[in-house]
């Protein structure tokens, strides 16, 4: 295939129309990144309930298309319902775990006289290993240990204090999150209730062409955060009710709290509930207590290979994207964003695709494959001989 050289007009009016592509492109990202962001967070309890309003339109305008009445009427009902769910669900699951943590709390002697026990043993099978070692290599090992509790002792006091600090912080923000809380509920009610009107409204004041584009990214949108979500919320409660039902079966006396925190924990990319169950498993092991790192490993597995099929069939079914461009994406938001990142990560590539199967970059790659053909050729380029 021959490069096609362009004409000086020509290649003025391409690079000209790169470099405003460039332009808006770090314009945007700035604004995103100064204004969007901030105006995100300070509005989050509207976009929440903005959410919630869009998700619950279909189900109230069948209910209303059904049963008749009105709108309002049928709005308060559904979120009634759907609070009054999910407040009983999380209310369940926070006094269940809440008893398990009394009980935790009332047995911590106990615990505290385990724990010392497996420290003990700890020790005792260092100290065997370290007989082993040549006593140049224990002399500065001891060395190297001394700095680093003389560096805890010098540091330790710090970060406790930083931790009773962000301690209080967190505290002294609950009102802050119980009045977004309430806002949230009550913009729920009134953007539920007036949607419709709403939407035609702002659909009859915007272009229809812009119209079409923020209908495409809003389908486009919704459809990979909440494909990607929901696959992951499948495959946590999934891995939830096998860890319940393997502590159920090996008498786990905090098994429902455990359950909830390595659930949660799995849900997060990258972390897992093997970051806690292997480390518990090897200490099982060499403190001598071989059946309960077996029976530990053994759910483990279970929760493995429950994730390594059921994860292709439940994220491909939901969003269609490739193991490693998965991989990618989480990898590159953690670097960005960290924990956050990584599960925004996934879902803003997905959207990124979907925008490129919509057609809405070809002008962007059409200029760009012109100007690398235009570059080869001029490369290729060579002087005319006399």
């Amino acid at each position: 295939m021959k490069e096609q050289k362009l004409t000086w007009p020509a290649r003025g009016r391409l690079w000209f129309r790169i470099g405003v592509r460039l332009v808006l492109l770090i314009v945007g990202l700035w604004l995103l990144w100064k204004v969007g962001l901030p105006l995100l967070s300070l509005m989050a309890p509207f976009v929440a309930a903005l959410i919630t309003a869009a998700i619950l339109h279909p189900a109230v305008r069948w209910l209303r298309g059904t049963l008749g009445g009105s709108r309002k009427l049928w709005s308060l009902l559904v979120l009634v319902l759907l609070f009054g769910l999910l407040g009983a669900a999380v209310g369940g699951l926070v006094y269940a775990a809440g008893a398990q943590l009394v009980s935790l709390v009332q047995s911590w002697d106990d615990l505290l006289a385990s724990m010392e026990g497996i420290f003990q043993e700890l020790e005792r099978i260092f100290a065997r290993f370290w007989d082993l070692v040549p006593p140049a290599f224990n002399e500065t090992v001891d060395s190297v240990w001394d700095s680093v509790l003389e560096w805890l002792k010098n540091t330790l006091p710090g970060m406790l204090q930083g931790l009773v600090n962000y301690a209080k912080d967190k505290a002294l923000s609950l009102p802050s999150f119980g009045l977004a809380l309430i806002i949230y509920i009550m913009a729920s009610y009134l953007l539920t209730a007036d949607y419709p009107d709403l939407r035609t409204a702002a659909a009859r004041r915007t272009d229809r062409r812009l119209l079409a584009f923020l209908v495409q990214v809003r389908d486009t949108a919704l459809a990979a955060f909440g494909g990607y979500l929901k696959a992951e919320f499948l495959l946590s409660v999934g891995v939830f009710f096998i860890l319940l039902g393997g502590f159920f079966i090996i008498h786990q006396p905090y098994g429902l709290l455990l359950a909830l925190v390595l659930a949660v924990m799995d849900f997060i990319p990258i972390i897992g509930a093997g970051t806690v169950m292997v480390p518990w498993a090897v200490i099982d092991l060499f403190t001598g207590n071989l059946g309960g790192a077996i029976r530990l490993m053994v759910i483990w597995g279970l929760i493995a290979l429950f994730r390594r099929v059921g994860e292709p069939k439940f994220v491909g079914d939901q969003t269609g994207l490739s193991p490693i461009l998965s991989l990618v994406s989480i990898y590159v938001g953690m670097r960005l964003g960290g924990v956050l990142g990584m599960i925004l990560g996934p879902t803003v590539l997905l959207i990124a695709l979907n925008l490129v199967k919509l057609g809405l970059f070809d002008g962007v790659r059409a200029d760009a494959e012109a100007a690398v053909e235009d570059v080869i050729a001029i490369l290729r380029e060579r002087p005319e001989s006399e």
